[in-house]
């Protein structure tokens, strides 16, 4: 099964982007394989923004459709929301082949559900 991203990041190299700071998102799918697929990027309005900003609502719609995020940091509020909203947030600053790696590695260690 295949699983959605988002990725916080300023280049496109790095998770480099607090969820709150990011203003925009890198979208990709990670195959079953380990392998990965960039799909778009995403423009934000950052909710942490000195002249002013969208919410974290807004954020969180603007990357609905995803499984999880990653961050260099999110707040422990906008990390409760995204959770409420079936998105893990994910921090992990470093470059970002490197992570969409550890993120296959950890879900590879997942216990399968059982069929009762």
């Amino acid at each position: 099964m295949s699983h959605k991203l988002a990725i916080a990041t300023s280049d496109g190299k790095f998770v480099n982007q607090h969820f709150g700071r990011a203003n925009q998102f890198l979208i990709v799918e990670l195959k079953d394989d380990g392998s990965y697929e960039v799909l778009e990027l995403r423009k934000n309005t950052p909710s942490c923004n000195p002249s002013g900003g969208s919410t974290t609502e807004d954020t969180i719609k603007i990357i609905s459709d995803v499984d999880g995020v990653l961050v260099s940091q999110v707040g422990r509020g906008a990390g409760d929301k995204l959770i409420a909203n079936g998105i893990q947030p994910v921090i992990i600053p470093m470059l970002i082949e490197d992570a969409i790696k550890k993120i296959y590695e950890l879900i590879q260690e997942e216990p399968e559900e059982e069929n009762s």
